[in-house]
């Protein structure tokens, strides 16, 4: 006899139903084929141990567990009660038929728990697409897979459940319900940090809030202690709300990584604020960008629709800093390797401070810099034209004065810079309503500068001095228009004038004048 019941793939965020197919005949061997990873093929030990445990110990008998499709890899643990079921079907303790619509996610304990697995969310939302009857998932993952609606979604939390409820004997289990726009909703998000602590430094401020509203790549300059990280944990305080489109986008993220909060725990199962990501400069390649033996997202995909700051941007190896080049341009990165192939999406701002030399001194009036030009030029030229090409927002900081700091009257608060960055955001979404993907200025492309950030004729001849000054290039020329439509959107003006563009080539003054001079 051959019992079918299914389980899911996961390769980057697609989801691939596997489908697990059990025979039986004489023998005392068990097979399982299909290409399964170690953590797999040692599912036998796991099941055989958890059946026996609740007293539905296999009889004696040659099985073959194939997962189809065979050429497909499958990772972790979650296929364990999967297989589990089929093979209790093959014994006769469930009907085949009753398993045959439903997809099981899990992990097998000894004594028959289910321990909880990565990925939930995504996968729910192909079983939806496949009009699956139901999935039964660890109760740890319930709210996370029941965010995704006209899908009934069980939790439990022992094998037994299972077996009670597909033999039509469990009358208390009933399917989770989570009322996704209350979750969102439900209440305003409240941060540690606020900008009313920043004392002086109004351009950088300024230059955060344009970069809040159009989503714009920055990068601060300045000696040490000027405020820069300071200012830069403050930035997620300014962000417009994620929509819930975001929210899905990104919690299928943290579910793959294994990193949202289980039933257990608490705590929404979305994701509620925008991520802000801040790995050491000794991250590795693979750490950021993402992959490994076993495929999971890096720091720039957990980052997506919300920040990556890179403290210290210098001191990171440069060759892990150029693999951010691509997925900066094309918000996504591509993963290959020898066994797969995957695609993460990292939408993100990305955020870097630094010094402006080795002793972080150099051009200070305050203090002398004893760094030699040799040694500045190497520092700095850990930094690429290209990637440096692609920051919109370049902007020097000074050292706080005394008489700033000694103020008692705190500064403008979050919530009133937020007002306004939500304010050009709405404009933002009404403007790109109709071109898919696109949710604010930084995203546009070449067709949509010319379509909503054509400047008029006396802001142009301002663009033309300034590409010709500081010799910029052609991807300069449209970050300034999208910098210059964002600066527009925050004015509530329906034309890119000369101020627009004087305070966009502003952002790109170190450029030539700080760069060139190495």
């Amino acid at each position: 006899m051959i019992v079918k019941t299914f389980c899911a793939a996961l390769n980057g965020l697609e989801v691939n139903i596997v489908n697990v197919e059990a025979f039986s005949t004489t023998g005392i061997r068990y097979n399982l084929t299909g290409l399964g990873d170690t953590a797999v093929k040692e599912s036998h030990d796991r099941i055989i141990a958890a059946l026996t445990s609740i007293g539905k110990a296999p009889r004696t008998a040659e099985y073959t567990i194939n997962l189809a499709p065979a050429d497909l890899k499958k990772e972790g643990s979650g296929y364990d009660l999967s297989i589990a079921m089929s093979l209790l079907a093959l014994n006769k303790h469930v009907e085949k038929d009753a398993i045959s619509n439903f997809l099981f996610l899990g992990e097998l304990g000894l004594d028959g728990t289910l321990q909880p697995i990565k990925g939930a969310l995504p996968i729910a939302i192909e079983a939806r697409k496949r009009n699956f009857a139901g999935m039964i998932v660890p109760k740890e993952n319930e709210r996370e897979a029941a965010v995704v609606n006209n899908l009934p979604i069980y939790g439990v939390n022992h094998i037994l459940e299972v077996i009670d409820f597909v033999s039509g004997n469990s009358r208390g289990l009933q399917p989770t319900f989570v009322d996704t726009r209350k979750e969102f909703c439900e209440e305003e998000i409240q941060f540690d940090v606020d900008f009313a602590d920043v004392k002086g430094q109004e351009s950088v401020k300024r230059a955060m809030e344009v970069a809040a509203a159009g989503g714009h790549n920055m990068i601060m300059v300045g000696p040490p202690g000027s405020g820069k990280s300071m200012m830069a944990k403050r930035l997620p305080t300014i962000l417009p709300p994620l929509s819930l489109g975001e929210s899905l986008e990104t919690t299928q993220i943290y579910s793959i990584a294994g990193m949202l909060p289980t039933s257990a725990t608490g705590g929404s199962p979305l994701m509620t604020r925008r991520p802000f990501r801040s790995p050491h400069h000794t991250i590795s390649q693979v750490a950021l960008c993402g992959g490994g033996i076993i495929a999971r997202p890096g720091e720039i995909s957990l980052a997506h629709n919300g920040i990556l700051f890179a403290d210290e941007l210098p001191e990171f190896n440069k060759k892990t800093l150029e693999v951010m080049r691509q997925p900066l341009e094309d918000h996504k990165v591509t993963i290959s390797r020898a066994t797969y192939n995957i695609d993460y999406p990292c939408n993100f701002m990305f955020v870097a401070a630094m010094n402006p030399c080795p002793c972080g001194y150099y051009n200070d009036p305050t203090h002398d810099c004893n760094c030699t030009p040799g040694q500045i030029k190497r520092y700095l030229g850990k930094i690429s034209g290209p990637l440096l090409d692609r920051i919109d927002l370049q902007i020097e900081c000074s050292n706080v004065k005394f008489n700033d700091l000694a103020k008692l009257q705190p500064g403008e608060p979050s919530r009133d810079i937020r007002a306004r960055v939500v304010a050009a955001r709405e404009i933002q979404t009404k403007r790109f309503a109709n071109d898919s993907g696109v949710y604010c200025n930084a995203q546009m492309t070449e067709k949509l500068i010319h379509k909503y950030a054509e400047p008029t004729p006396d802001a142009m001849e301002v663009l033309k001095t300034a590409m010709e000054k500081f010799n910029l290039s052609a991807r300069a020329y449209s970050r300034i228009l999208k910098v210059a439509r964002t600066i527009a959107d925050l004015d509530n003006s329906e034309t890119v004038e000369k101020r627009h563009i004087q305070e966009a080539v502003l952002y790109r003054s170190l450029d030539r004048s700080y760069w060139g001079e190495w």
